[in-house]
């Protein structure tokens, strides 16, 4: 407190200093016009002797009822080129003689401006005015803005904000946390440490100085810091990794040692470091122009305050990220952040929960079912569903609904997925041909083939970017994909181009983007999960855009062709797999076609009760899930 004490007694010295020095100057300066009051008879006087700087009055009635007049005149003093310095007078008139002086004036060809009322701020109060107006912005944009609250002497501070007394505001517990049980759990013990840290100590214990949040992104890992702040009732610092950098080097490290030094004085207390990423990442040893980067130095102090000389006894450090492995080493090793607690994508019965959690506030109609939303929303995020459930409201008041039904929550979920339906895009009958033609070809073989999630719904009407669409959801959460699985998907991708090659006898480049995915596969096949029969049980991958570390030994050129040629070959297989099915089963593939040019939509079941009449289906549309 000392320290922020003369940082402030500093400023305002020299604000103190700045306002004397205006004055000083503004009373030195000989250029400074003055005001004088003259007598009528002495304003005669300069009149006959040319003194008047311009012929030019000008009169004022006061709200008094006084009248006066002003002007510039000529004094005996000389400035230092020799000039007569010029200085203001102030003439009040005698009552009644208004008409005779004004009558001396015009005979004297003196120009006369009346006005009604005088300005009530002098020349000098209005340079006053404008001096502090202009004291006062410099104030703000340099001490307030600029500095992040310490002004030009405290870039270094801190921007950390602080939730104390939390217990008065509304705070967020682990009953807001819903789907990530495991991680919850792990974090528990922290609170439980909070709360009581001598029943850890009495066996000798020690809790992690450090967790790492680790998962995709909106799975609640900011939530989760959160809940701990409000289940421990301790202070709270939350920050994010960019907020330590600006635009002077040195500044992160600073507010890395301000943090820290504000921690440890409020401690036992929580500091949380958001997308610490941006400040965590590993060290290079030179940056531009064969200096560090700025991160650097605030990774170094970092690794200082986690872990060094000086004791951090009652601050526990929260850090969360997407991106675990760009993070440097030294900040992962134990003494630091100890624990990485893995906040995974929620599992069926996670995401029951957490549709409960978000729609307590959301009126659902009696056939809504969170159960079947829940089953048909496999790889979906805690923050995904809470959009979806904010659509579906959305989408209900639309339509003018008394409540979210099923039919709502659909549709909010295909617009979440792949886009909303754009039904006012006009394009021709020979268009939504082609186009249904193609959507057949992708939606046969996704109901023909063994290894393919199933089919729920197939589209010719514009969604998103694509002019139809093919979707399919998987039957319960996976794990693991298989080699089956990749093989079909790669089928799946050929199909369109092929059944439009049938129809039109042409191709067209509606399936770019399928081209695209069916290479990603192919090269994933081989690079990644070593399904390629050429080269096994090997991984080639590239270097890592964030660090520029290999991820996998390096290949040669000739290795690089080699996998060109061999993802080449996977391709061309599945193309000539697929066209050998389309061509077999082609009497259904005219009858999708057709009934897709008639319905424009259809949902899975009634593909498969067209495809295959004589098969009985399941409801694809609520997979069973093995949870």
């Amino acid at each position: 407190m000392a320290k922020q004490s003369n940082q402030a007694w500093r400023s305002w010295l020299l604000i103190a200093l700045v306002v004397f020095a205006f004055f000083s100057l503004y009373r030195m300066n000989p250029n400074v016009p003055t005001t004088e009051d003259l007598t009528l008879l002495e304003f005669y006087q300069a009149m006959e002797q040319g003194k008047l700087v311009e012929p030019v009055v000008r009169m004022f009635d006061r709200d008094d009822g006084e009248t006066y007049f002003t002007g510039e005149i000529e004094s005996d003093k000389l400035d230092k080129d020799g000039a007569p310095v010029k200085r203001r007078y102030r003439v009040r008139l005698v009552p009644g003689e208004n008409e005779a002086t004004m009558g001396d004036l015009l005979n004297n060809s003196i120009k006369v401006e009346v006005k009604e009322k005088r300005s009530a701020i002098s020349p000098f109060i209005a340079q006053l005015l404008f001096f502090f107006g202009f004291m006062f912005l410099f104030y703000w944009f340099f001490y307030r803005k600029v500095g992040g609250g310490g002004g030009m002497f405290g870039f270094g501070k801190s921007k950390a904000k602080l939730l104390n007394n939390i217990e008065n505001k509304k705070k967020t517990t682990f009953g807001d946390v819903a789907g990530i049980d495991e991680a919850r759990e792990e974090v528990e013990e922290i609170v439980e440490f909070l709360k009581d840290p001598s029943a850890f100590k009495r066996l000798g214990g020690r809790i992690p100085k450090g967790v790492l949040l680790v998962g995709p992104p909106g799975t609640g890992k900011t939530l989760l810091a959160k809940a701990i702040a409000g289940e421990a009732n301790v202070p709270f610092f939350a920050m994010s990794g960019s907020d330590f950098e600006e635009m002077f080097v040195g500044v992160g490290a600073s507010r890395m040692r301000d943090m820290f030094a504000e921690a440890k004085r409020r401690a036992p207390c929580i500091v949380f470091i958001d997308e610490i990423d941006s400040i965590g990442q590993k060290r290079t040893g030179a940056g531009a122009m064969g200096g560090q980067h700025a991160y650097e130095q605030t990774l170094n102090t970092m690794l200082v305050e986690m872990d060094g000389f000086d004791a951090n006894e009652g601050v526990i450090v929260i850090a969360a990220t997407n991106r675990p492995d760009t993070l440097d080493q030294a900040l992962l090793r134990p003494g630091r952040f100890d624990r990485q607690v893995v906040v995974e994508l929620p599992t069926l019965k996670g995401r029951r929960e957490i549709l409960e959690l978000h729609g307590k506030n959301i009126r659902f109609a009696k056939d809504a079912d969170l159960d079947r939303v829940a089953r048909g929303t496999p790889g979906f995020s805690g923050a995904d569903l809470a959009n979806l459930l904010n659509e579906a409201a959305l989408l209900a008041v639309r339509k003018k609904l008394d409540g979210v039904d099923m039919a709502t929550l659909d549709e909010a979920r295909d617009k979440v997925l792949w886009g909303r339906e754009r039904k006012s895009a006009g394009y021709s009958q020979k268009d939504r041909e082609k186009t249904a033609w193609h959507e057949a070809g992708h939606a046969l073989l996704q109901v023909l083939l063994p290894g393919a999630d199933p089919l729920h719904k197939v589209t010719i009407i514009p969604r998103g970017r694509a002019l139809g669409a093919t979707m399919s959801l998987p039957e319960k959460d996976v794990l693991a994909r298989t080699k089956s699985h990749f093989l079909a998907e790669m089928r799946i991708c050929c199909g369109g181009r092929i059944a439009e090659e049938i129809f039109t006898g042409d191709i067209s480049t509606g399936a770019s983007q399928d081209i695209r995915q069916a290479t990603s596969i192919a090269r994933d096949m081989i690079c990644r999960y070593g399904m390629s029969e050429k080269f096994g049980f090997q991984a080639f991958s590239e270097p890592s855009q964030f660090t520029g570390e290999e991820l996998a030994p390096a290949f040669s050129e000739e290795t690089s062709r080699e996998i060109d040629a061999e993802v080449k070959k996977l391709i061309d297989e599945a193309y000539a797999e697929a066209k050998r099915i389309i061509n077999e089963n082609r009497e259904a593939l005219e009858r999708l076609a057709n009934a897709l040019i008639e319905k424009e939509t259809m949902d899975g079941r009634e593909v498969e009760r067209l495809v295959s009449p004589e098969s009985t289906t399941q409801d694809t549309d609520t997979p069973q899930s093995s949870d």
